[in-house]
């Protein structure tokens, strides 16, 4: 039986991280591309540009100690062991209980919760130390069955970017690291998620009536069809992204990668853009979002459309199933399985 490589300790900017096992298997398909070591270099490559990206927010890590093929841990608190480099934030779930989240506020703290099997990271949409009101906006474009990333590019392309323009927003996209689309518009931070969350629903709405029966905003599977769905609810409270930058799980270990808007013309794909190709990417292209935090957009526009929607009859749409019961929200419960009012019966019946 050969021996199991020795731990080591990496020097990340002055900071002493431990990396154990570092030949374990990640990414099983890759081969030795695919171990941990090279995870861990990857997070240690793109530091600068992730950190712009998860800087004081509350973040969650998405880990598999086993590797992909193995069993998941999405952890919200932080470890008790973590070391004292490692900060945090309180935040308040949706149902009012409280936890202590990752806060990163250096390299040393990504490549410590690489080291802890961390393959994605999973940050709030507001940032440390207010964490009640968002500083951004989250376009999450989710092909559906029977569609992918060529319609999701057309919505985003055609559809999304023309409709931020009139906004007078400036929306930076990126790919999911599967077959979606994910665009971020920095917000000034005085709204509340149930605000934002409204903002998003009212882009929701406009997106698919510009899209020609493309895009639904349907939260219920059944009534979406061969469709984008835009997840307005991804900018509920506690609902979380993958960060710009993270690995995802799959195969190839595609990376959630930033795009200049011009290469959503070209023949790009998700699965170009991996944990082995990526390092020359970021060597060409640097941080293409490292601006995106230079200019905040305002609220008011959304909001208002969110208004003319509701004076049509268009109300509030359902939170996802875990979270407290919100009033004016529509029952959640599938349309197929709605209770139905019970029939008259015929006279003489």
């Amino acid at each position: 039986m050969s021996a199991r490589p020795a731990a080591e300790e990496l020097d990340v900017d002055g900071v002493a991280v431990r990396l154990t096992s570092p030949d374990k298997p990640y990414y099983p398909a890759l081969g030795e591309a695919g171990r941990k070591r090279r995870v861990v270099e990857h997070y240690l490559l793109v530091a600068p540009a992730l950190l712009t990206a998860v800087r004081d927010r509350p973040t969650y890590l998405q880990r598999f100690p086993d590797g992909i093929e193995g069993e998941e841990v999405y952890q919200k608190r932080t470890a008790k062991f973590a070391p004292e480099f490692v900060e945090t934030v309180r935040i308040t779930f949706p149902s009012g209980r409280s936890a202590d989240a990752l806060r990163p506020t250096s390299t040393a703290a990504l490549v410590w919760a690489a080291q802890q099997a961390t393959i994605t990271f999973h940050p709030w949409h507001c940032t440390a130390p207010d964490v009640d009101h968002p500083d951004e906006l989250r376009i999450d474009l989710d092909p559906q069955p029977g569609t992918g990333f060529a319609q999701a590019r057309a919505v985003a392309r055609d559809v999304l970017r023309p409709f931020l323009d009139e906004l007078g927003y400036e929306g930076f996209v990126k790919t999911s690291g599967g077959r979606g689309l994910h665009v971020f518009v920095t917000i000034e931070p005085r709204w509340t998620f149930t605000e934002v969350r409204r903002a998003a629903i009212a882009l929701a709405r406009e997106v698919e009536r510009r899209a020609d029966g493309l895009v639904t905003s349907a939260w219920w599977k059944e009534e979406r069809g061969e469709t984008v769905f835009v997840d307005y609810n991804q900018n509920a409270r506690d609902r979380t992204i993958a960060s710009a930058y993270s690995l995802r799980r799959t195969p190839r270990a595609t990376v959630s990668a930033p795009l200049r808007w011009e290469e959503l013309d070209a023949d790009l794909e998700p699965d170009d853009l991996t944990l082995t190709t990526f390092p020359a990417r970021f060597a060409e292209v640097g941080d293409l979002w490292a601006r995106r935090r230079d200019r905040a957009a305002s609220l008011e526009p959304l909001l208002a459309l969110a208004d003319r929607d509701a004076g049509e009859g268009l109300g509030d749409l359902p939170y996802p199933p875990s979270y407290p019961k919100v009033p004016g929200e529509p029952p959640r419960v599938q349309p197929s399985r709605a209770r139905r009012p019970p029939q008259a019966r015929p006279p003489g019946a």
